[in-house]
């Protein structure tokens, strides 16, 4: 009888992918083996403010950034396609009902996240849907995090490990606390502006592509 799958989940307006989100996938994909990774770009995060580039280029640019990976990769554009806002439960609502209920989903998020996820939408329910990594800068930690009480203790009380997300589907958290990506979408899309090549954060087609389609230009 063949095991549940796998399935890391990366959610983001991705406006534009830079090296950071792939580096970052890169570090959960060795740490749990999964399946598969599913890139979620968002079509209106109603934590954000309008996006830049069009849904077709930001999609184009995530085939480009995340088309050498270990594990096979589906650009997932439901949020794209969604009427209302890009809200996570609804997505993850979505993946389940496509996925099965035994699927093991573990969704990426920013420790910048964390800091107001009791601002999604239902988010305690989010832990009836999928697991959460975190990726966080060196030496943070739950405790000298600016996290709401209700967030940290929630997140804290539910820490497992990688081999305990991959055998059960949905309700654990994990940490890591040793990336470091000093880089962002909104100060890649001003030094784009500016004319200048941030090569140094950017997949070089990625770069490639931006050029050709001249995104982003003032």
């Amino acid at each position: 009888m063949n095991k549940p799958p796998v399935v890391l989940l990366m959610g983001g307006s991705f406006d534009p992918v830079h090296n950071g989100h792939v580096a970052v996938a890169g570090y959960f994909i060795k740490l749990l083996a999964p399946d598969a990774l599913r890139l979620v770009p968002a079509g209106d995060p109603w934590q954000k403010g309008a996006l830049v580039a069009p849904a077709a280029d930001r999609v184009a640019m995530l085939r480009l950034a995340f088309e050498r990976q270990p594990v096979p990769v589906v650009i997932d554009e439901q949020e794209i396609r969604r009427s209302d806002g890009s809200y996570t439960v609804n997505t993850l609502r979505s993946l389940r009902a496509e996925l099965g209920p035994d699927a093991s989903l573990a969704w990426i998020m920013g420790a910048d996240q964390l800091e107001k996820f009791d601002t999604w939408r239902e988010w305690r329910s989010l832990f009836d849907l999928a697991h959460f990594c975190v990726a966080s800068r060196p030496g943070y930690s739950l405790e000298q995090a600016r996290l709401p009480a209700e967030v940290a203790k929630e997140f804290s009380r539910r820490l497992g490990s990688a081999a305990q997300m991959r055998d059960c589907a949905h309700g654990l958290t994990l940490f890591a606390s040793n990336l470091s990506f000093d880089m962002s979408s909104t100060g890649l899309r001003a030094a784009l502006a500016r004319g200048e090549r941030p090569a140094q954060a950017l997949p070089p087609t990625v770069l490639d592509y931006i050029q050709q389609q001249h995104l982003y230009q003032s």
